[in-house]
């Protein structure tokens, strides 16, 4: 841990509780030490222990999974550098008054980690999360919560989006950023983690279960595809008018994040196809004749490693996808050599991060980069991060407020961008109840170097022309539209 020793306007010091430091604030220490911050740590006593104790059953999940982000560790050594900071960051639960602004986070409204979890297990919903400056909220974070069943892991997930929270409340705070919000609606407060926790239990449990009695494969999409010559669901956020084609497999693979492109006059629909016999996804095509028939998907590119979202696009003359590729923790432009059935890598544009769904826009002559990135535990689907480049090809570099959101139903895109109208909306996932649960239409309402604003994002409603209950992914181009679903 580096420690100020000189005078510096970024300059935080951070406040421990001495018997309650958990491994995440650890983690946030680091994150801000390697973004440049000069950290000061100081120690407190905070007296009268939590009555909610989710320890005993961490420690128990921890011969299986090993250490989780509540983990309690030995905080590290306090410094007793004397010059003034900036910023305080007050993680020892206590509502004192700072010697600088004093930056806190609440879990359900809750100080303490321990008394907001007992919290959203009584609750039942995905965690509300806040930052406050000096008592005025000023950051909102829904993390995603993917696994109910082991509170290691729900924990991993919601700690994860504090560690964001703070370290984008800390970027714009530097970046005289920070805005005053609307507080999230409180909750009653509830008590007793073992009453809550006990019944929370047996419900995933038997959640678990059942998954695993209705179904022979542990998940399974489907994509669709249609003809439609007017309004489209971009416009009317309805799932209704011509009926969809389903896209079939053979029920040794499933299809999902379907995009499609015209070339030369025809129209090809790009997958990710996920054999189970694999278990790692490739790149497929299919042909979508004039009487709107598909081909069966043929694959095009695949590598060691798992990919999927295949955005394809034009540029300068020459055809280009940008496949997700997260796990190998590179994200990797291939330009078409034979146009559908060869791909070259031709860069690598982002290198030692994990980006999924990566999606593109040219504006004004800039590129941007719209995506979700995993840092160690937690989800991959509820952080967005922007990036942006002079040229398709790069440099590519961070937003310096990343991360732009953290938010279950509002950050991971799921489509290409799409202008109607002369305004630009996203589609992005909602994955409050589960991954690929629903989708919405997020409206762009500014990006450049100094921010990144979107309208709160419109949800996409069922409708009688595709019978599986939500979509996840939304593409079209021309008079051919395309979408996924889980099932």
């Amino acid at each position: 841990m580096r420690v100020n020793t000189s005078n510096n306007l970024n300059k935080i010091v951070i406040i421990l509780s001495r018997e309650e430091t958990r491994l995440w604030q650890v983690n946030l220490l680091e994150r801000l030490t390697s973004a440049g911050h000069l950290i000061d740590i100081q120690h407190v006593d905070v007296p009268g222990r939590s009555r909610h104790t989710p320890d005993p059953i961490l420690a128990l999940e921890s011969l299986r999974f090993g250490k989780c982000l509540a983990t309690k560790v030995t905080p590290p050594a306090p410094s007793q550098d004397p010059t003034a900071a900036k910023l305080v960051i007050d993680l020892s639960g206590r509502l004192g008054v700072a010697s600088a602004p004093a930056l806190r986070v609440t879990f359900e409204g809750q100080p303490d980690f321990a008394d907001g979890l007992t919290q959203m297990l009584a609750n039942k919903v995905q965690p509300v999360l806040t930052t406050t400056l000096d008592g005025q909220t000023v950051g909102v974070a829904r993390p995603m919560l993917s696994d109910w069943l082991w509170l290691s892991r729900a924990s991993d997930d919601v700690l994860s989006g504090a560690i964001s929270l703070l370290e984008q409340s800390v970027a714009r705070f530097f970046a005289d950023a920070l805005t005053p919000l609307e507080p999230p609606a409180p909750s009653f407060p509830v008590v007793g983690f073992w009453r809550h926790y006990l019944p929370s239990l047996t419900r995933a449990a038997a959640t678990r279960a059942l998954e695993r009695l209705s179904t022979r494969r542990p998940f399974y999409w489907q994509v669709a595809y249609r003809t439609v010559q007017h309004a489209g669901i971009a416009t009317t956020t309805l799932v209704d008018g011509p009926e969809f084609t389903t896209l079939a497999d053979d029920g040794q693979r499933f299809y999902a994040d379907p995009f499609v492109v015209e070339h030369k006059g025809e129209e090809f629909l790009f997958v990710e196809e996920y054999p189970y016999a694999t278990g790692k996804g490739v790149i497929s095509v299919a042909k979508i004749a004039r009487d709107g028939q598909a081909s069966v998907p043929r694959c095009v590119l695949e590598e060691p490693y798992h990919l999927s979202y295949p955005q394809v696009f034009r540029h300068d003359g020459e055809t280009f996808m940008l496949p997700e590729s997260g796990g190998a923790r590179r994200l990797v432009l291939y330009r078409a050599s034979s146009f559908p059935d060869h791909w070259v890598q031709d860069t690598i544009l982002i290198a030692d991060r994990d980006i999924n769904d990566a999606t593109l826009l040219h504006r004004d002559g800039q590129f941007w980069l719209f995506g979700t990135e995993r840092r160690g535990a937690g989800s991959p689907s509820d952080t967005m991060v922007v990036f942006s480049a002079p040229t398709l090809r790069g440099p590519w570099s961070p937003h310096k407020l990343n991360p732009i959101a953290i938010d279950s139903a509002a950050a991971r895109p799921g489509g290409a961008f799409i202008d109607c109208d002369g305004r630009t909306f996203l589609p992005v996932q909602n994955g409050q109840k589960t991954y690929g649960g629903g989708l919405g239409l997020m409206e762009l309402l500014r990006v450049d170097d100094d921010a990144v604003l979107f309208a709160e994002p419109v949800p996409v409603q069922p409708g009688k022309a595709w019978h599986r209950k939500g979509i996840h992914t939304l593409n079209r181009t021309g008079s051919i539209e395309v979408i996924d679903s889980a099932g």
